[in-house]
Order: structure tokens, then sequence, then C-alpha cells
């Protein structure tokens, strides 16, 4: 069965830029920037799934962590 969609969970690297995880699936891309990662984010699937089992679309969660005094 063809999952209809892939999550990749977007982080800001600590070193600078973005890093992206796919949820429930190997895949792992970094870039300096937001539209570097997304072109990133769309070789590595099509690199991880063969044409015919490929997700049709790919959400980017964004996730910030900030930490203020209380």
């Amino acid at each position: 069965m063809v999952d209809k969609e892939i999550i990749f969970l977007v982080e800001e690297s600590p070193e600078g830029g973005y890093e992206a995880r796919a949820l429930g699936h190997a895949i792992f891309t970094e870039a300096e920037n937001f539209e570097a990662l997304k072109e990133q984010v769309r070789d590595a699937v099509q690199c991880h799934f063969d044409e015919d089992e490929r997700p049709a679309v790919i959400r980017l969660h964004m996730v910030r962590e900030e930490v203020i005094s209380a």
C-alpha cells in the first residue's frame, strides 16, 4: 500500500541551517536554508522510494524550541 503523504520533522540546526527527519522512514537530510531544504527533502524522497511507491505529498512539520525566563 502506498502512503499518500510523508511527514518530515524539521528543526533548526545548532550549527545553522535546517535538519529534516522523516517520521516512520529512515530518511534524513539537511541544508543551509529553508528553500534548499525543500529541494533536499524532495530529492531524498525520490531516492528512497520507487516511483510507484512514492508518496504524493510531502508535509514539513516545523519545530522551534525557545527558552524564556519564568
